[in-house]
Parts: C-alpha cells; structure tokens; sequence
C-alpha cells in the first residue's frame, strides 16, 4: 500500500486539521474534530447538516459554506458519524428556524442521524438521498444507495435555506430533488481503504464493476471493459430508464469521479453522456465534472442526472462560498 500517511490512527485527524487551515476563511473544526462548521454561523436560518464516513471528500466537509452545509461531521474512513457528533453539530450551528438532516442512504449513517436528530433539542428534519439505480438493496443499505446526487440535494437545498426558506420547505425540496435525481457508478479498479491496506476488491486487467457503490460495494454485474460511448450509453440508459424515460426535458449532468480517473478522461465521459442525452431530445441545461464524490483513489466515475425546471435551475445557479464549489 502506497499512501501518502503517517499512521492509519492519525490520518483522518491530520487530514482535518490541514483542511481546517487550508480554508480557515470559510470552515472552523469543532471540539475534539467531532464536525466542521461554518465559520460563521447564521442562527436565523434553517441549518443543513450532513455528514457520513471519510474517504469521500470533497463531500461532505468541502461543501460546508455558504449556499451549502452549515456543518459536516466526517466519521473514519468508510464509516459513519456517531450520534453525539451529529448532536454536537447541530446544537453548534443550529438556531430557532431548526436543523434539516441530510442522510445518504446507508444503513449506520440512516441509524446514527436518526438517534442525533432524536437527542437533539431543536426543531430537527431529515431527507433521506437514494439515488443509485444499480441496486435496490445492499449489505450496507436498507434500499437504494444514496451516492454522487447527495450533492444536487445539498447545494439546491442549501440555496433555497439561505434565503430564507422554512424547514418544512426545505425538506419537502430535499425530498423533491431526490425524486429527480439519478445515479450510476462504474469501477475500473478498486480502492485501499488504510486501516486495512489491501483492496477492497479485485478486477482482472479487462474487467469493470457495473453498478458500484461509493464505497466499492458491487453493483449490477462484472463485466470487460468496453468504449466510452459503450459504457455511457449503459450508465445513461439505465438513469433514463428508471426516470421512467422522458422524451424531452432539461437536465442537470454530473459526471463525478471517483479519485483516481483524470479530468481528460471524465471530461470524455460527460461528452459520450451528453451526446446521448441530446439524441434521445434531452437538453442539458447545467454541468458539473470532476472528483466531487469519491472512493478514496478508485479508478471509475459516476452519471447522475437531475430533471430541472425553473425553480431548481434558479437554486441551482445560486451562489455558494465552499471548498470544493467556489461560485
């Protein structure tokens, strides 16, 4: 195993302190590293709050900010936040308007965020994301796994809460852009979580993992690996299919990677999705490319895509002051 470490006890903390630094102006760690937070809080509006194992990043601590997350709470790597830290968070960041939850769908971070939001004090709601449409139900889920399209949810969320939206607005938006949000993952490798220092799986040098989850778990089918266009045409098939397959419409198109696959190569990917998309009179109205949900350094990326309208776009288009989105 090759990492850039020191020890696998150390690692998420030092990884946390060199980030807390890095983005001084717009985060601040919380005590004992238990969150991030907003360095400056805003009690008079409804506050978001995510969070889930480490091994992801940029979600969820580079999405604290403005526009976005007011707190993440980052557990170790490929685990979920425990329930005194989700409690701590939002005792730190939330106010009288309340706190909304939003919860990949996995089943220890759907278990931990339930006990916070019930040992919390204040007003408390939680979106739950789903969006992957490679499997209904995994050994770490309790249906469909939420993955790259938690982020549509926080950023359009977190644009209709900082003006001032309510809690009961926010979460029924939470719950509306779930419903419109897709995904797919494919692995062209594995990756090596620290603590156990050999990969979670293996692939023949002409295999690719059809349908894999955010943390390596397996998805539809190991197949060979096939051309751009042959892969995106599965993945963007599969996404259309299950949006019970509009024949015109706007969408948002996220090609995310997963840590190891270059920009070169995401980028050709969003292209052979996008000229899909248009063939089958679907207009892609806003664009994201690039590592924003990863699986530490696995080769491989995601399609998600989220069906607009005029409402979503506009939130969408919003402002956010983040880490990892700088608008």
């Amino acid at each position: 195993m090759k990492k850039f470490i020191n020890s696998v006890d150390t690692m998420l903390a030092e990884s946390l302190d060199g980030f807390a630094a890095a983005h001084a102006d717009i985060v601040a760690l919380g005590a004992e590293r238990k969150f991030v937070r907003r360095r400056r809080p805003n009690p008079g509006k409804v506050a978001l709050i995510s969070g889930g194992g480490s091994g992801h990043e940029p979600l969820h601590v580079g999405f604290v900010g403005v526009g976005m997350l007011d707190a993440a709470c980052p557990g170790q790597i490929f685990t979920s936040p425990t329930p005194d830290q989700i409690v701590e968070a939002a005792s730190a960041v939330g106010g009288k308007p309340g706190v909304l939850f939003i919860v990949k769908n996995y089943a220890g971070d759907c278990m931990n965020f339930e006990m916070g939001a019930e040992l919390f004090e204040g007003a408390a709601a939680t979106v739950v994301t789903n969006d992957d449409v490679a499997v209904e139900k995994s050994t770490h889920s309790t249906g469909r796994r939420g993955v790259a399209g938690t982020l549509v949810v926080e950023k359009i969320v977190g644009a209709a809460a900082e003006k001032g939206a309510d809690l009961k607005s926010c979460a029924e938006l939470g719950v509306e852009v779930n419903a419109r949000t897709r995904s797919m993952g494919v692995a062209l490798t594995s990756c090596t979580v620290p603590a156990a220092g050999t990969p979670t799986f293996a692939l023949g040098p002409s295999e690719m993992e059809m349908g894999v989850g955010i943390h390596g778990e397996p998805g539809r089918k190991r197949v060979s690996l096939a051309t751009a266009d042959a892969i995106a045409d599965q993945m963007v098939g599969a996404i259309l299919s299950d949006l019970d397959n509009p024949s015109s419409a706007e969408v948002l198109l996220l090609v995310n990677g997963f840590g190891g696959t270059p920009a070169l190569e995401l980028y050709l990917m969003y292209n052979a999705a996008r000229h899909i998309l248009e063939k089958r009179g679907i207009a892609v109205a806003r664009s994201l490319v690039g590592p924003y949900v990863t699986s530490l350094e696995m080769a491989g990326c995601s399609i998600t895509a989220t069906l607009l309208d005029g409402k979503l776009t506009g939130l969408w288009d919003d402002h956010v002051r983040t880490a990892a989105l700088n608008w």
